[in-house]
């Protein structure tokens, strides 16, 4: 094992530190132990918050969409594991403006566990919360028990859409149903070439054999669908949108928007390959691409791999995804 670190025990603080010291424009802290972060300029008054939050490990995933036009405030936990519920409850104090705050995060038992003792919290302040969680990955669960998906990088979408709504002025109920939407109509499928490696445990989290792949392994190494010989880029596209393209029920004259995204240890020229056949599968049954995202969007520290999403659009969903945004990993 080879990594850039210190003590790993400091290793989220260190990186927190770094952040803060690198973006005190765009970012505060909101918390003594700088586990619960904002944007500069929080709370925005008269206006909904948005609160993120998860584990550590999937830079720019959580605490990079904290910004202008995305999420408010985020609380973070150590690599991998959920942070508290006061982590969270802090995150949402500082991001209340007096127009309530949505959760917005991946579904996974801690962090729902958390962030609903964090609600309760926050309603016994006055401040009224709403959830929606993302639950992108159709390889996690089938079609008829979607609502048991983990999200994974197709929350991008739902930030960037949620976010774009809240800063126009729109009610909890409002944001609440645009991240909603957003994630009603998002599905992520990614492939694994190589594990991770936890800086405190110093071991890989899977054991993946010399020339094989994983299709729908988790971006925390959960067990994916396929484990077979590594195929070729257009092939493994294939296979990830052709799930997606399924499961969303994509028919000709669809707009849709695309995002590929690396997961640590996969060069940008690769992930570019997969655009490339993921655009030529699109285009082939007649599904507009109104916008491409390309680059790591949510990783799994040096994890090899991609993933794709897509998310249908319609009119409102497409005016949100182009409205700008800024954070220190996302700007448009």
């Amino acid at each position: 094992m080879k990594k850039l670190i210190n003590d790993p025990d400091a290793f989220v603080d260190e990186v927190l530190d770094g952040l803060l010291l690198a973006h005190h424009h765009l970012l505060r802290s909101a918390a003594p132990d700088n586990r619960a972060l904002v944007r500069a300029d929080a709370p925005l008054d008269g206006k909904v918050g948005i609160v993120t939050g998860g584990g550590s490990g999937h830079l720019p995933l959580f605490l990079g969409y904290v910004g202008s036009g995305l999420c408010t405030g985020v609380a973070i936990g150590n690599v991998f594991s959920s942070p508290s519920a006061e982590q969270m409850l802090s995150a949402t104090q500082a991001s209340s403006g007096g127009a309530g705050v949505l959760y917005l995060y991946g579904n996974y038992g801690g962090d729902v566990l958390n962030f609903d003792l964090a609600g309760d919290l926050a309603d016994a302040e006055g401040i009224p919360t709403r959830t929606v969680l993302a639950a992108d990955d159709v390889a996690s669960a089938p079609p008829d028990r979607a609502a048991e998906r983990r999200g994974i990088a197709g929350i991008f979408f739902a930030y960037k859409c949620a976010g774009a709504a809240a800063e126009r002025g729109a009610d909890l109920e409002g944001v609440a149903e645009i991240a909603a939407a957003a994630v009603a109509n998002t599905r992520t499928m990614g492939v694994g070439l190589s594990p991770t490696i936890l800086p405190a445990a110093g071991k890989p989290t899977f054991e993946l054999a010399a020339g094989e792949m994983e299709i729908g392994i988790g971006i925390h190494g959960e067990p994916g669908i396929h484990r077979g010989a590594l195929e070729t880029a257009d092939a493994v596209t294939d296979r990830l949108v052709g799930a997606i393209t399924d499961d969303l029920e994509l028919v000709s004259g669809d707009r849709v928007a695309v995002l590929v995204n690396g997961l640590g240890a996969t060069p940008l020229e690769e992930l570019y390959v997969l655009y490339r056949r993921a655009h030529a599968l699109l285009d082939d049954i007649g599904v507009e691409i109104h916008r491409p995202y390309v680059g790591e969007f949510a990783t799994s520290l040096e994890m090899a791999g991609a993933s794709v999403s897509v998310i249908r659009l319609d009119n409102e969903l497409t005016q949100l995804l182009d409205a700008p945004a800024r954070s220190p990993f996302f700007q448009q």
